[in-house]
């Protein structure tokens, strides 16, 4: 699935969008350049399922931030991460046991991130289209059919 991203607030819906269909124990991963938007999505994704005014900064530095909500929700950057196993130490799993996960630079979990992960993963890879962005949307496990009720 294609998603035209013309602006930032259309980025923020798309979050908001896949929060309406998350459930404990799924990943939602981000892919694309610096710059592209991933924490934008993510902080729509957050905001929909904590408060519209919640505090969401990059966890950059951090590499996770933990939030209540229904589910739980973690929102991960591994932009830092200099070895797959590495994303145990900062608690992915226990993550996932607790509730969902938003991951940015999913790429450091390696050619196989579905050994991190649960079945049920959203992907979420966003380029470059003219002076907007272009989310292309794909899911595994339950998102394979939850992506059809994906309505930005």
């Amino acid at each position: 699935m294609k998603i035209a991203l013309p602006d930032a607030e259309a980025t923020t819906r798309l979050g908001r969008a896949v929060a309406r269909l998350l459930q404990s124990g799924d990943s939602v991963l981000l892919y694309g350049p610096l710059g592209m938007g991933k924490s934008t999505l993510a902080r729509g994704l957050i905001r929909a399922l904590t408060t519209p005014d919640e505090d969401v900064p990059s966890p950059t530095f951090t590499l996770v931030q933990f939030y209540e909500g229904e589910p739980a929700v973690a929102h991960f950057d591994l932009y830092r991460l200099t070895r797959p196993d590495e994303a145990f130490e900062i608690g992915l799993d226990e993550a996932l046991d607790d509730g969902c996960a938003v991951i940015e630079w999913p790429e450091r979990l390696g050619e196989d991130p579905g050994r991190f992960l649960g079945p049920d993963r959203l992907t979420i890879e966003i380029s470059e289209q003219g002076d907007g962005r272009l989310a292309t949307v794909s899911g595994v496990g339950a998102w394979e059919t939850r992506m059809k009720e994906l309505h930005v």
